[in-house]
């Protein structure tokens, strides 16, 4: 019998095979490859589709979180409050922006940050908060954007992992100053390769995140901005995403099923889905499937015994990186440290069979 994979990019490609190829081959036969036909659509879709007056195509994920950093006027020197586990994303992107990370601990149900836990780790010198939506749940963004403006603070959305989210009428993407966005392929909206966006209301920021996607461009070859770069999202990943994009919350509905199975499987013991009390919101899109367990070795080797993979999404906290431990060593976040030894992720993709996701469930209320 076959393993049940942590994710199978393959299955969904090729359930979209004929409208992929054809998408593809419209790109292949234009001569157009770069801020083309396609990328624009995909811009104008995607803005509708965040409730944003504009989207910015840019290379990844990583590059929109630096972009959506500079463009809420964050310059070196500068302090970024975010979470420490969320795998160093955003500390990588502010790093690389000349910024200084500073980390606040998360809520012990959600494992995300809240008004009452970044408030204590604010400074004169922070600019921004970047507030991550963990595992596809948004985080509850009124309060922080309350403490944000109250702080003269910028806040970011990182939608990387919650694309189709919404709080109420309102898309992840439209609860903050802006927001940056990953497609990278095991993304709920993934392209074929890297690709990233930010969206934003404010013509201003997204003008500036033009030219800086741009080498820093103010018209062609006249560079009149700096940290310009050259981060642009192709017209086969825009084609691509188009494809996709009308997919998108029936394949989040069907991760919210997987994750309700489990967390149903689990029952009331000691054991948990950290978001399985949200798999009737589409506040929550089921981007990852994590449990918390206190044994998690011997969950795993139970999991693995029986063909089923795993994965652990973060092992290890950004305070704690080697990069950034010596300026991070007095630093203690008990819940994120906790919830590091104790996370394990199972198999989430919309393309699940139901076999597979009853294999999961049969091992799930045996633990």
């Amino acid at each position: 019998m076959a393993d049940v994979p942590l994710n199978d990019l393959s299955r969904q490609s090729q359930s979209l095979e004929g409208e992929l190829r054809a998408a593809l081959g419209s790109v292949l036969t234009s001569g157009w490859y770069v801020l083309g036909p396609q990328h624009d659509a995909f811009e104008q879709e995607f803005a509708a589709a965040t409730g944003a007056a504009h989207c910015i195509g840019v290379g990844n994920g990583t590059d929109a979180l630096e972009l959506a950093l500079l463009s809420v006027g964050c310059r070196p020197g500068d302090e970024v409050v975010t979470a420490a586990n969320a795998s160093m994303y955003t500390a990588t992107a502010a790093l690389k922006a000349g910024l200084t990370p500073r980390f606040a601990d998360v809520d012990p149900a959600t494992l995300l940050l809240t008004a009452a836990t970044v408030e204590p780790v604010l400074t004169p010198r922070t600019r921004a908060v970047v507030v991550t939506h963990l595992y596809g749940r948004l985080a509850d963004v009124g309060p922080l954007r309350d403490l944000c403006r109250a702080a003269g603070v910028a806040l970011v959305e990182d939608c990387a992992q919650a694309a189709g989210a919404r709080d109420g009428d309102r898309p992840a993407g439209s609860l903050a100053d802006v927001a940056a966005f990953s497609f990278f392929p095991t993304k709920n909206l993934g392209a074929l390769g890297d690709g990233g966006a930010v969206v934003t209301d404010d013509p201003d920021r997204a003008q500036l995140v033009r030219s800086l996607r741009q080498y820093g461009w103010s018209s062609k070859y006249t560079v009149s901005l700096p940290n310009g770069r050259n981060s642009r999202l192709d017209e086969i990943q825009a084609a691509a995403l188009r494809i996709k994009l009308p997919h998108l919350d029936a394949w989040n509905a069907r991760r919210r099923e997987i994750v309700g199975r489990y967390a149903e499987a689990l029952g009331d013991g000691v054991r948990r889905m950290v978001h399985g009390a949200d798999v009737d919101s589409t506040a929550y899109v089921g981007h990852l499937a994590v449990m918390v367990t206190e044994t998690r070795e011997a969950d795993r080797a139970a999991l693995t015994e029986a063909g089923i993979r795993t994965d652990v999404h973060y092992p290890v906290p950004d305070h704690r990186q080697p990069v950034l431990a010596a300026a991070n060593a007095a630093v203690s976040l008990p819940v994120t440290e906790r919830a590091a030894e104790q996370v394990l992720t199972l198999p989430c993709f919309a393309e699940m069979t139901d076999d597979e996701i009853g294999r999961v469930c049969d091992v799930l209320r045996k633990l």
